[in-house]
């Protein structure tokens, strides 16, 4: 099989629903379509079976989380390439045509992404991805059209395909073989951030990630676990923390990651005012499951660095992108400057 795109669902019968048939319909006949259910207790199965019976349908036996769930069922899945999307996107006409097609072209690329826009706001960035995703000197991730909560309006001043730290797991194409021999998603993270750990991983590889703006989806976003929710904050912060410590390679950890706590508290009292004291706790609680999993984590990290080669820092964003929003006013992507990065 050529390609093969992997819906992983979870209680999304609504999404099924409202976005499987874009995909359906602007799916060329050369890939197929796989749903893997991550143990659905509404009627998401009942659902494809009835309306899709030519797809094929994985049924996990528990909810592994985004990981974990990827992890499983792509050892049932043969294809050269992988491409793993959100029950909650909705495709355009050739968009899987353009992504592979550029990819044969271009065959050091390992991973890639469309430009992601918002589903309901549909002229801006929709915040999972946007035109391709970065990281800063502190491993916060942000986006070129996204950076912290803002998402730029799409004016077309990110149309150049560019390589990029990290592609969006919201829709994400992937060379199989890479994703097998990186071991895949880390399941313990098991949801949130698991696509920037997996990138960076590739990335001190040596491999290349690339955004493809060319192709647009659009993303509903939340589908699963909203952001309203302190869970999603407790394993962004928790997750971010995990995947900097593993992947980051560089010398004087032990300050770096200080000056990155201390930025966490000052994100915890900023949520505080802004969303409430459930998100400031789950902070809270992120930060001590980290100190759980510290040395497990550290010891990680020294297998990972001795395994590096080639590093390949494109998309490294010098600076702290926290204290460039805040303390600059640096709220879009234009507006940082290309030598701050490393091209």
């Amino acid at each position: 099989m050529k390609a093969s795109v992997v819906i992983l669902n979870y209680n999304g019968e609504n999404h099924l629903r409202q976005f499987l048939p874009s995909v359906v319909a602007h799916t060329p006949a050369w890939a197929e379509i796989v749903v893997a259910d991550n143990c659905s207790s509404d009627q998401s199965v009942e659902y494809l079976h009835r309306n899709f019976p030519a797809l094929r349908v994985l049924e996990l036996t528990e909810n592994h989380g985004f990981a974990g769930g990827y992890n499983k069922a792509l050892t049932q899945v043969e294809a050269e390439y992988y491409i793993l999307l959100n029950s909650d996107v909705e495709v355009t006409e050739h968009w899987l045509d353009k992504l592979i097609e550029r990819m044969d072209s271009m065959p050091d690329v390992t991973a890639s992404q469309p430009k992601i826009c918002d589903f309901t706001k549909r002229e801006y960035f929709e915040y999972a991805g946007a035109s391709g995703g970065y990281i800063d000197k502190y491993g916060y991730p942000f986006c070129r059209g996204r950076i912290l909560s803002n998402c730029e309006r799409d004016n077309a001043q990110y149309d150049e395909t560019r390589e990029v730290f990290w592609a969006s797991g919201a829709c994400m194409v992937i060379r199989a073989a890479a994703y097998h021999e990186a071991e895949g998603f880390d399941e313990s993270l098991f949801a949130h951030m698991e696509e920037i750990d997996l990138c960076w991983r590739l990335k001190n590889q040596g491999h290349l990630i690339y955004c493809f703006p060319e192709v647009k989806v659009f993303h509903l976003g939340g589908g699963t676990l909203s952001a309203k929710r302190p869970k999603k904050t407790f394993l962004n912060f928790r997750n971010s923390l995990i995947v900097a410590l593993k992947n980051d390679h560089r010398e004087r950890l032990f300050q770096r990651l200080l000056k990155r706590l201390l930025l966490d508290g000052l994100g915890a009292f900023y949520l505080l005012i802004t969303s409430g004291p459930s998100h400031f706790f789950a902070v809270v609680r992120a930060h001590f499951a980290f100190y759980m999993v510290f040395g497990k984590v550290r010891r990680t990290r020294r297998i990972l660095k001795a395994k590096a080669h080639n590093r390949n820092h494109t998309g490294f964003y010098k600076r702290s992108i926290v204290l460039d929003y805040f303390l600059q006013g640096k709220k879009e992507f234009e507006t940082l400057r290309s030598a701050d990065f490393i091209l």
